[in-house]
């Protein structure tokens, strides 16, 4: 089974992707911030097929910060290199989207349209096998 990593601070949000990629059949594994995300990781990097992070989240420090969610993408790619990583945000903001692709995201995603994150996942592990 594709385990996926899923990492965002809004909870409603946070159940509401879990459920849709759940019911796509993926494994799911959450995390709420940076901190807890990278524990999760570690914990469970070896089965981890794909990550979901947040832009704007709580750091490691636990703190708000913007664009939080590349720090932890940051350090997950360096961890486990070639790991596809998609980053969300609430906002269209191309500026990040770049800074996520330079970073080695495969993707950035509006949140909005859980099955449209389903179809971009099942296309990037598509793309991996």
């Amino acid at each position: 089974m594709t385990t996926i990593l899923l990492v965002d601070d809004e909870k409603l949000v946070q159940r509401s992707l879990e459920k849709t990629l759940l019911r796509a059949g993926f494994d799911v594994l959450t995390a709420a911030d940076c901190r807890s995300g990278w524990d999760t990781f570690q914990e469970h990097a070896a089965t981890i097929d794909l990550a979901v992070f947040d832009l704007n989240m709580p750091d490691f420090t636990g703190l708000n910060k913007p664009g939080a969610g590349l720090d932890l993408l940051q350090k997950v790619l360096e961890a486990k290199p070639g790991l596809p990583a998609v980053v969300l945000t609430a906002y269209d903001e191309v500026g990040k989207a770049k800074d996520a692709m330079n970073l080695g995201a495969r993707a950035y995603f509006v949140k909005g349209r859980e099955q449209g994150l389903v179809e971009l996942i099942e296309g990037i592990l598509g793309q991996k096998t």
